[in-house]
C-alpha cells in the first residue's frame, strides 16, 4: 500500500471517530424568539429616532440648551446637543446590544472556538456589528447552526495554534501529551483569550467523555481560583484526570498535561484538517493507558460546578458554624443540577438549613478544591460508606471506655464519621481522598492522606503504636480483612480493636490469639446499599 493511500485511510478513520455534538451543541433557538428581538430592536429604534427628532427640532431645541448648560456647570464638561442627539451612534450601540442578545439565545458563545468568541466580542465591545436586521440575523444565526462540526475542528485547530511556540515541549506536528500556554495569567488575573483555549480544550474533552455543558467562562474562574489559593508550581487535576494544570507565577505560564488517549483523539481531528501534516505516530492509539491518572474520581455536571461557584460561605459566631448559601441565579441551572449539588454538600458533611446547607467547619478551602478539580471521590471506587449513627455508637460502646492517654486509630476515617465519637487530640485518621483528609484536618483531625495498607507498611517502621482501633474498612476484593489484620499489627499489646465487617464474616476467628467477639447482625443501614454488617471486636494479648 502507497503512503498516499494509508494517509486516506488514517483520516477516513480519524473521521469516524469524531463525536456528532448535534444533540447538545447549540441551544435550540426558535423563529418565534427571533422575532420577538427583532421586534423589540425596531421598536427601540423608533424610540432613538424619534427622541433625536424631537431634541434637536424647533421646539425643544432652546430649551434643551439650557439642560446642557446647567449639567456643564454641575459635572465641569462640555456635551453638545448634536453629539448628544447622533443618531449613528446610538443605534451602533443598539446593534451591538442587540448582537449580544441574539448569541446569547442560542448559547452559541459557549461553543464557538475562542478566536471566533474574540472576533465577536471585540466588535460588539466596539459596537462596530452588521445593523441587526431581519436580512442579516436570521442567514447569520442559520449558518452558526449549520457550523456545528465546522467549529469543532475549528476549536481544536484554534488550541492547537495557540500552543506557545517557545517551548520545545509543544510538539510542532500533533498534540502531545504535554503542552505549555504563556501568559494564561495577567497580573495574577486570568487572561481571557488565554484563558479561553483552556477552556476550549476541556470542552472538547467534555464531548469525547459525553460531559457538554462548559461554558465559555468558566475556566476563567477555575484560573482564579488557582491564583487565589497561592498554589504555584503545583500540579491540580480537573475533569476527572483527564487534564491536569499548573501554573507559574513569572509571566503566568501554565503547563496543560493530557491523558494520552484525549492527545489521540485530539491529533484524530487535526488528521481530518491536515491529512498530510500529521505524522502517523501521532494518529496511533496509545499501547496502554496511563498510570498516572486518577481513575477513582466522579467529574461532576458543569451546573453543578457552576451552582458551587455562584454560592458562598458564611460564618454563624454565636453557633460556631459555617453556612453555605446557595445563589439566587442557581434556580437557572435547573432542578436536577440543585439536587445533584445538595448531595456533594452532604458528602462533605454537609447539614441542610433554611438558605443551603450548615457545616460544623469551615468548608472554603474544600469547596475550592471541588471546583478546581471539578470531581467527588467515586463512591464505589472508595468503597466509601458512611457509618450510620446507630452502628457507629454500638461500636464506639464495644471499644470499652476511654482511659487517659489512650491513643486512637481510625484507619478508614471518611469525613470523620467514627472519629466524632473519639478524642480528637489523640486520634490518628487515615483516608485515602485528598478531598476527605481536607475535610478532617479543617474539623481539627490529624489526618494522614494514604493507603492504608502502604501506610502501615511504613508506620510498622517506626515505634509509635495505638491503644485503640476503630474502623469500617472496604469491603470488596477481600479487603476487610486485609485491612483488620494490618490494623492489628498497629495496636499495642493489651490494646483493643473494633472493626465494623460484612455480616458473612460474622462467627470467624479472625485475629489468630486474640479474644474476639461479634455484635448481632445490623440490616439495611447503609443508605445506598443493602449490606448487613456485625461488629467484631478483639483484645490483643499482653
Amino acid at each position: 500500500m502507497n503512503s498516499n493511500a494509508q494517509e486516506l485511510q488514517a483520516v477516513e478513520r480519524a473521521e469516524s471517530e469524531l463525536v456528532d455534538e448535534s444533540a447538545t451543541f447549540f441551544a435550540p433557538v426558535s423563529s418565534d424568539m427571533l422575532d420577538g428581538l427583532l421586534g423589540q430592536y425596531q421598536a427601540h429604534k423608533r424610540g432613538i429616532e424619534q427622541l433625536a427628532e424631537a431634541l434637536l427640532g424647533d421646539e425643544f431645541r432652546a430649551a434643551m440648551s439650557y439642560f446642557l448648560e446647567a449639567s456643564e456647570v454641575r459635572g465641569g464638561h462640555y456635551l453638545s446637543l448634536s453629539s448628544l442627539a447622533n443618531v449613528d451612534a446610538a443605534i451602533a450601540v443598539l446593534d451591538a446590544s442587540y448582537w449580544s442578545k441574539a448569541l446569547a439565545l442560542t448559547d452559541v458563545l459557549d461553543c464557538m472556538p475562542q478566536s471566533r468568541r474574540d472576533e465577536w466580542n471585540k466588535a460588539i465591545s466596539e459596537r462596530k456589528t452588521v445593523p441587526f436586521a431581519e436580512e442579516a440575523v436570521r442567514p447569520t444565526i442559520a449558518d452558526m447552526l449549520a457550523s456545528r462540526h465546522k467549529y469543532f475542528c475549528e476549536r481544536v485547530d484554534g488550541i492547537f495554534r495557540g500552543l506557545s511556540g517557545t517551548h520545545v515541549t509543544n510538539e510542532p506536528q500533533g498534540f502531545s501529551k504535554r503542552m505549555i500556554l504563556s501568559y494564561v495569567l495577567r497580573d495574577g488575573y486570568p487572561n481571557h483569550s488565554r484563558a479561553g483555549l483552556i477552556n476550549d480544550l476541556r470542552s472538547v474533552i467534555g464531548t469525547f467523555m459525553d460531559r457538554p455543558g462548559l461554558k465559555h467562562y468558566e475556566t476563567g474562574n477555575l484560573l482564579r481560583r488557582i491564583a487565589e489559593s497561592h498554589a504555584w508550581g503545583e500540579w491540580h487535576d480537573i475533569d476527572g484526570g483527564a487534564v491536569r494544570i499548573r501554573i507559574y507565577r513569572g509571566v503566568g505560564t501554565a503547563h496543560v498535561e493530557i491523558h494520552p488517549d484525549v492527545a489521540y483523539r485530539l491529533n484524530g481531528v487535526l488528521a481530518s484538517l491536515y491529512p498530510t501534516a500529521i505524522p502517523a505516530k501521532f494518529r496511533t492509539r496509545p499501547k496502554s493507558k496511563s498510570k498516572t491518572f486518577k481513575l477513582m474520581e466522579r467529574p461532576l455536571p458543569f451546573a453543578v460546578l457552576r451552582l458551587l461557584e455562584a454560592g458562598g460561605v458564611g460564618r454563624h459566631e454565636a453557633a460556631g458554624t459555617w453556612e453555605f448559601s446557595f445563589s439566587y441565579s442557581g434556580k437557572d441551572e435547573g432542578k436536577p443540577a440543585v439536587r445533584e449539588t445538595e448531595r456533594v454538600l452532604e458528602s462533605i458533611g454537609g447539614v441542610p438549613s433554611k438558605y443551603g446547607f450548615m457545616f460544623d467547619y469551615n468548608p472554603t478551602a474544600v469547596l475550592n478544591t471541588i471546583r478546581i478539580s471539578g470531581c467527588i471521590p467515586d463512591a464505589a471506587s472508595f468503597q466509601y460508606y458512611p457509618t450510620p449513627i446507630t452502628v457507629a455508637e454500638a461500636a464506639d460502646e464495644m471499644l470499652g471506655a476511654d482511659q487517659p492517654g489512650d491513643a486512637y486509630l481510625e484507619p478508614s476515617a471518611g469525613i470523620g464519621g467514627l472519629a466524632a465519637l473519639l478524642p480528637r487530640d489523640r486520634t490518628t485518621c487515615v483516608e485515602i481522598s485528598s478531598l476527605r483528609c481536607g475535610v478532617l484536618r479543617a474539623r481539627g483531625y490529624q489526618a494522614q492522606q494514604a493507603d492504608f495498607i502502604e501506610w502501615a507498611a511504613a508506620a510498622r517502621a517506626g515505634s509509635t503504636r495505638w491503644n485503640k482501633c476503630l474502623m469500617n474498612p472496604p469491603y470488596a476484593d477481600g479487603r476487610a480483612l486485609a485491612h483488620l489484620q494490618e490494623a492489628s499489627t498497629l495496636v499495642r499489646a493489651g490494646g483493643r480493636i473494633v472493626a465494623i465487617l460484612p455480616a458473612s464474616m460474622r462467627g470467624k476467628d479472625l485475629l489468630e490469639g486474640w479474644e474476639g467477639e461479634w455484635s448481632s447482625v445490623f440490616s439495611n443501614e447503609f443508605a445506598g446499599t443493602g449490606v448487613s454488617v456485625a461488629i467484631y471486636a478483639a483484645s490483643c494479648p499482653r
